[in-house]
């Protein structure tokens, strides 16, 4: 040590707990200066070099590039900018990373072929705007022409994914199972069959409120059945299926018997697929929604005493 004031950077080094030669990295680079040389042309380091050192070590581990820590040993950069700014970097790494622990997971969980793991770690990776884009063109396929009022507003609302900035590894894997789930033509398929029946079945102008669908009638009205478990062919299903129809042709207006079974069973089949019910679990799930009933038990239920009792 120099007139006791500096520090050599042996000294300096048993002061830091770092290497000589990490002291003389950050050195060469500008993030800790000598302060002057010996007469042998060592480097000597003024005693603020103990606190910059400890510092810097403090911002290299939490993740901060040298780029950055430069500009905050040089007072270019307040600490609490820093942080606000690393924070910020560190939220958008973890959002990532969750969604490729959810790819990983679900590989581990359903042994995908390589081309579902590639399609899976694509969907992981999207920006918000490619996801918003991905379901814009889901629903533009299933809703495509069928603008009548309100409906087509309210239905692609019901039906859109909100993924937080910051989700849960739960709501990260249903993104990517229901992205998956929104690219298959046959749902799509499906999901737009729905949609023009629903369509076909309103009026001219729409009723004010607007006719619940016939699955959320059977919801309401056969779901307490099915939690009793009463069976859809026994006598005491009677009472059920006649508040169903009576309710469905009021709703819809289909007098004939005959002919409003046959529309129900349609329309209650083509509600049934099962993956209806799993995308709208994971819509509730990413927009942190309740978890809905699963329809398919109502609507199987339904089906099965409408045909036990047909009139056709």
């Amino acid at each position: 040590m120099d007139g006791g004031t500096l520090y050599s950077i042996g000294e300096l080094a048993q002061r830091t707990g770092l290497s000589v030669k990490t002291i003389r990295f950050y050195s060469d680079r500008g993030i800790v200066e000598p302060a002057g040389r010996t007469h042998a042309g060592y480097r000597l380091y003024a005693p603020d070099a103990v606190a910059r050192l400890a510092l810097v070590r403090t911002l290299r581990e939490l993740g901060l590039g040298l780029a950055m820590i430069r500009q905050v040993v040089h007072r270019e950069l307040t600490l609490s900018e820093v942080a606000a700014e690393h924070a910020a970097a560190l939220d958008a790494q973890i959002s990532i990373l969750r969604l490729r622990r959810a790819v990983l997971t679900a590989a581990a969980n359903r042994e995908p072929t390589l081309e579902e793991m590639e399609l899976m770690h694509q969907l992981a990776t999207l920006t918000a705007a490619e996801r918003r884009r991905l379901i814009d063109d889901f629903l533009d396929s299933v809703f495509e022409g069928l603008h009548r009022g309100s409906y087509y507003a309210a239905a692609r609302r019901s039906m859109t994914p909100e993924l937080p900035d910051s989700p849960t590894d739960e709501q990260a894997g249903a993104w990517v199972e229901l992205a998956e789930l929104s690219l298959d033509p046959d749902f799509r398929a499906g999901v737009r069959r729905q949609a023009e029946d629903h369509l076909a079945a309103l009026p001219a102008e729409a009723p004010t409120p607007p006719r619940p669908d016939v699955a959320a009638i059977a919801r309401d009205l056969v779901g307490p059945a099915v939690a009793r478990g009463i069976s859809p062919d026994s006598p005491q299903a009677d009472p059920v299926v006649e508040a169903l129809t009576a309710r469905c042709a009021l709703a819809h207006g289909h007098p004939d018997e005959a002919e409003l079974h046959r529309w129900l069973v349609h329309r209650l089949e083509a509600a049934s697929d099962p993956r209806r019910d799993r995308y709208v679990r994971l819509l509730a799930l990413i927009n942190d929604w309740p978890t809905p009933e699963p329809l398919a038990p109502v609507l199987n239920w339904s089906i099965t005493a409408l045909r036990k009792r047909a009139a056709w």
